[in-house]
């Protein structure tokens, strides 16, 4: 499963012990995400919920700190 960088990182705040527990503080924690992000938690979630308990177990997740910016960013 390909996941976004901005959905890895959802992943790597929300992320426990198996897919389960993951998806569970992610849903959790939805009633206090404003639009975009609810919008991607939303999206991540689907993508979780359709992978297998042992393709998250060999998932590797990263949290990526770095943004690059384009000139409409500067």
């Amino acid at each position: 499963m390909h996941f976004t960088v901005e959905e890895e990182n959802l992943i790597c705040m929300y992320h426990n012990a198996d897919r389960r527990r993951t998806i569970g503080k992610i849903t959790a924690a939805m009633p206090g995400m404003d639009g975009d992000m609810w919008t991607l938690a939303q999206q991540t979630l689907s993508k979780l919920k359709r992978m297998t308990d042992s393709d998250y177990d060999s998932q590797k997740f990263y949290f990526t700190d770095k943004f690059y910016f384009t000139d409409e960013n500067e």
